[in-house]
């Protein structure tokens, strides 16, 4: 029975391009894979992987993130969301935008795609599937990009979700469970544990209207660092590679610059040589 691959992308905001990098570097060089997680911002990334859209992902951090209608204050005063999600996934990417996601290409791809949220009623995960994409509808990226605090949460089918970082950060037992033999985990933070004091602010704040999410988030450090910790373990077995920035040039979730971007698009783009070598042995 052939190997099967398995990318995850975790996300992390404006971090995320880090992982454009790789993934652009793997659409150069044709290389597939049987099947995606996209997490946040990632998931948005693994669509214009499996579009087969090289550049597409790049564009939106270095260009189009520097709108006010983009990110901003003015948007989370006027709209509750820090990130117009409506404005990424549906202004931009629908087949009028400025850089549609070429639905047909990303529809026929085989590759098995998921896609992380966090159910906001009761906390728990949402695995998202191909089949919840249609033409022009795009939401279940917003879904799983939808910050805690910066942004509303995302409501599908009745349903309000939030950013999947706060549900299953590294989606590698998923990746495992659907039959995945070597996986690919992109990370956009620095080699070292996630610590409890990075979300303890926005947990209080979140868990004044939704307890439960509240506390999803106010755990989320200690469910990072054992996913990574378990892929870090399969990494030593020959069953995975991890790939991480080790510097993220002062980027952060919410914060960005198109020099410090730029550097980080280019590290991201020369590590994807690594994911190379590790799915030919």
């Amino acid at each position: 029975m052939a190997t099967q691959t398995a990318i995850i992308d975790v996300g992390g905001g404006f971090r995320a391009i880090y992982s454009c990098g790789v993934e652009d570097y793997l659409m150069a060089h044709g290389i597939e894979f049987d099947h995606a997680y996209g997490v946040s911002a990632g998931s948005a990334n693994l669509a214009s992987f499996v579009a087969r859209q090289p550049g597409r992902s790049y564009k939106f951090y270095s260009e189009y993130a520097s709108r006010r209608e983009y990110a901003s204050a003015h948007e989370l005063i006027r709209h509750r969301n820090f990130v117009n999600l409506d404005y990424v996934y549906s202004t931009l990417s629908n087949h009028d935008g400025e850089y549609p996601l070429d639905y047909e290409a990303f529809a026929n791809n085989p590759t098995q795609f998921t896609v992380v949220a966090c159910n906001a009623e009761d906390g728990s995960t949402k695995y998202f599937t191909k089949d919840d994409v249609s033409f022009d509808n795009f939401d279940i990226f917003k879904a799983s990009s939808a910050v805690p605090v910066a942004c509303r949460p995302y409501v599908i089918d009745g349903v309000p979700y939030y950013d999947g970082g706060i549900a299953d950060p590294v989606p590698v037992q998923r990746a495992l469970d659907d039959g995945a033999d070597k996986i690919v985990v992109l990370l956009t933070r620095l080699p070292e544990p996630r610590e409890a004091s990075a979300d303890e602010v926005s947990a209080r704040i979140l868990s004044r209207f939704n307890p439960v999410a509240g506390e999803r988030l106010a755990k989320r450090y200690q469910v990072y660092n054992d996913e990574v910790a378990f892929a870090r373990e399969l990494e030593q077995e020959g069953r995975a590679i991890v790939i991480e920035p080790h510097d993220i040039h002062g980027l952060s979730t919410l914060h960005r610059s198109f020099e410090n971007s730029e550097a980080m698009y280019r590290e991201g783009f020369a590590d994807g040589a690594k994911v190379e070598a590790f799915l030919a042995k």
